[in-house]
């Protein structure tokens, strides 16, 4: 039984204690006190019953993704941001109580409908589990975290193909040399372009990983450099990874460097080098298609292993952490095998 007290204040102090849980709060009135009361033993009942609080009847989805996000401290990326804003959109007038595998159908519909793949409404529903997961493990809340996970097993008897394709586009070096004579001949280029695409083919680091380095991280003597905050599908922020420059990147780099010691050693946006590398693909005669600044990446990663460097080093170079994840950039060429034959015979010769 609740036990109440009234305060000097005239205000009535109530307190719980029901199968080890605690509660206690101060309201103007002892029948606001009574009501709360009822309230948090009942939901004292369901903890002892189920191991978890029941859902408060008013809380929606959008209230769940609102705690969510504040419980993580740390800014999200873009991708996660803008599809915790489109399930907010969809889901987040719907009541927590309510959410079931009947309406995600119907988001799953929706979706489908306005043009999304199977790939993209897989990593909706990826998100939409996080939360439930941590709404019923972080929170204790009684919700079904399972519903995402079997809406996405749904998918693929939807006929949904949920693997994404992977991407082989390399640059073609007559392709490059187009984009290079156009970006020299543009006088109103500010960027130096093929600056940047140098860089990329002779590190194999992303765009924004190259956009971000600065003159501080670099250590002249080792030839290395630190990207700061490298993408990695598990670790979000802090994974700072110490990478050698090789001779070809260090050729670019070392001249930049001269006479600093802080800074942005390209002083350039990442979104910026996008806009023109996109627009530069579509102004050059005939319009080069379906090639993407992250194509030169995958070039470089292929002409390390074409250079003879094996699994580990390459992963060093890109960041990979698993040969799942690197072995789509390998592209090695059958005659790339028998190069690789020709040239241990004639070590061996000597």
């Amino acid at each position: 039984m609740p036990t109440f007290q009234k305060l000097p204040s005239g205000k009535w102090r109530v307190q719980v204690r029901k199968a080890g849980l605690y509660r206690a709060a101060t309201f103007p009135t002892k029948r606001e006190a009574r009501d709360w009361a009822v309230v948090v033993e009942s939901q004292a009942h369901h903890i002892a019953a189920g191991g978890f609080a029941p859902v408060p009847k008013e809380a929606t989805f959008a209230d769940l993704v609102e705690k969510y996000r504040g419980s993580h401290g740390r800014i999200p990326g873009k991708t996660k941001a803008a599809t915790l804003d489109m399930l907010v959109r969809e889901l987040g007038k719907i009541r927590l109580g309510a959410l079931n595998a009947v309406v995600l159908r119907d988001f799953i519909d929706r979706r489908v409908k306005a043009g999304a793949g199977g790939v993209t409404v897989a990593g909706d529903l990826s998100f939409l589990s996080a939360v439930l997961k941590w709404g019923r493990h972080a929170r204790q809340l009684d919700i079904n975290d399972r519903l995402a996970v079997e809406a996405r097993a749904s998918l693929k008897v939807r006929g949904l193909d949920t693997r994404s394709k992977e991407r082989s586009r390399e640059p073609a070096d007559s392709e490059l040399q187009r984009l290079f004579e156009y970006w020299q001949a543009n006088p109103r280029q500010r960027i130096d372009m093929p600056l940047l695409c140098r860089v990329a083919l002779a590190t194999g680091m992303r765009q924004n990983e190259i956009c971000s380095l600065a003159v501080e991280d670099v250590d002249r003597q080792r030839r290395t450099v630190i990207i700061r905050d490298r993408k990695d599908p598990q670790q979000k922020h802090g994974n700072d990874q110490v990478v050698p420059l090789l001779p070809d990147a260090w050729a670019i780099i070392e001249p930049l460097l001269e006479n600093r010691e802080l800074g942005s050693i390209f002083g350039v946006r990442a979104a910026s080098v996008s806009s023109a590398f996109t627009r530069a693909c579509q102004k050059v005669t005939p319009p080069i298609i379906d090639l993407h600044f992250h194509d030169l990446r995958h070039r470089a990663t292929a002409q390390f292993f074409r250079m003879g460097l094996d699994i580990p080093r390459v992963a060093l170079l890109t960041g990979h952490k698993t040969w799942a994840m690197l072995k789509r950039y390998t592209n090695i060429k059958p005659e790339d095998v028998h190069s690789a034959i020709e040239k241990r015979a004639l070590t061996f010769q000597a």
